[in-house]
C-alpha cells in the first residue's frame, strides 16, 4: 500500500463515481480501476461495491475512510517538512554563550527568529566561554556562538556586534565607591572575585594581564561559575569584580557601585561565530535575521 493507492482510494470515495475520480486525477479509468484492485488485494478485502448505476463503500472501505486520510495528511506533512528544512524555514540551531553577560543579545536574536521562522529552533547553550565556544563550533558540537575576545578567532566565520570597556565593581562602602574613577595600580591589595581560569573568559584573561602590566599579580579569593554570582559576591563584601561595562549595566545590585578605569583597558569585543563552510540552511537564516538584530560593529 502506497500513498498513490491511498490518494486514488479517497477520491473514488469522495466521487463515488470512477470516471469523474479519474477525471479529477487526470489519470485513465482503467488504470485507477486497475490501481483500486491492486489495494483491495492488497488488503485482503472489497473496498467499494459496483454496479452498473452506482458505487458505494463496503464496511471495509469505510473502515479504511479515517486512516488513509491521515496517512496521506502525514505524507503531506512530511513533502512540506522537507522542503521548509531545504529552505531554512525550519531546523535546529544550536547557540552556545557564555552567560548572563551575553542574555540580552540572545534574548533579541532568539525574540526575531521566533518571529521571522517560527519553525526554527534556536536551542540555546549557555556556560560556554570564548575558547571553549571556539573548540565545540570546530567540533560540530554547536553551530553559532556569541563570545568576547580582543581580536576575532582564526579559522571560522565571525562578525563583531558589540565593543565593550572593561569597568570594575566594587561594594557600595568600598573606600573606591565615592571615586568617579579608580587605578588598577591602586587596587594590587585588594580580594577579587573572577570566573574560574579554567573556563577560559577572555575578559578574566585581560584583567590578569593588565594587573602584571600595572606591576602585581592579583589576589582572587574567590571564583564563581558565571558574572552574577561574582556580582552577588561583590554586593556581599566579598571582593572587587572586574567585568565588561555591558554586563554590569545587566546585573545592578544594591550593594554594589561601578567605577570607571583611570587607565582604561583593552577594547573587548563580542563576537557572533559560526563555522563558514557548508552553512546549514536553518543556521544560514539565523545568520541572516541576526545581521538586523545585531549590527556589525566598527
Amino acid at each position: 500500500m502506497d500513498l498513490s493507492q491511498l490518494e486514488v482510494f479517497r477520491v473514488v470515495a469522495e466521487e463515488l463515481h470512477f470516471g469523474r475520480a479519474a477525471e479529477r486525477l487526470h489519470l485513465a479509468q482503467p488504470y485507477l480501476s486497475r490501481t483500486v484492485r491492486a489495494l483491495e488485494a492488497e488488503l485482503g478485502a472489497p473496498l467499494f461495491e459496483r454496479t452498473t448505476r452506482r458505487v458505494e463503500l463496503t464496511p471495509a472501505g469505510r473502515a479504511l475512510l479515517e486512516p488513509a486520510a491521515a496517512i496521506l495528511r502525514m505524507g503531506e506533512r512530511a513533502r512540506a517538512d522537507v522542503a521548509a528544512a531545504q529552505r531554512g524555514d525550519s531546523g535546529r540551531v544550536r547557540l552556545s554563550f557564555a552567560g548572563p553577560s551575553s542574555q540580552a543579545m540572545v534574548a533579541r536574536l532568539a525574540r526575531a527568529v521566533r518571529e521571522q521562522y517560527e519553525r526554527i529552533d534556536l536551542s540555546v547553550r549557555p556556560g560556554r566561554y570564548g575558547p571553549i565556544a571556539v573548540r565545540e563550533l570546530l567540533e560540530h558540537n554547536t553551530d553559532l556562538a556569541i563570545a568576547r575576545f580582543e581580536h576575532a578567532p582564526p579559522g571560522i566565520g565571525s562578525r563583531a556586534v558589540g565593543r565593550e570597556r572593561g569597568v570594575l565593581i566594587a561594594p557600595s562602602d568600598h573606600p573606591a565607591a565615592r571615586r568617579k574613577s579608580v587605578s588598577l595600580a591602586d587596587l594590587r591589595d585588594e580580594p577579587f572575585i573572577t570566573l574560574p581560569e579554567a573556563f577560559g573568559s577572555a575578559v578574566r584573561a585581560m584583567f590578569v594581564s593588565s594587573c602584571h602590566s600595572a606591576g602585581f599579580s592579583p589576589d582572587i579569593v574567590q571564583t564563581a561559575p558565571d558574572t552574577w554570582t561574582c556580582v552577588a559576591l561583590v554586593a556581599a563584601g566579598v571582593g572587587l569584580h572586574l567585568t565588561t561595562d555591558s554586563a554590569a549595566e545587566q546585573l545592578a545590585l544594591d550593594g554594589m557601585r561601578v567605577l570607571s578605569l583611570a587607565d582604561p583597558l583593552p577594547a573587548m569585543y563580542v563576537y557572533l561565530l559560526w563555522r563558514d563552510e557548508n552553512v546549514e540552511p536553518a543556521l544560514g537564516r539565523v545568520l541572516e535575521v541576526s545581521e538586523r538584530v545585531l549590527p556589525t560593529v566598527a
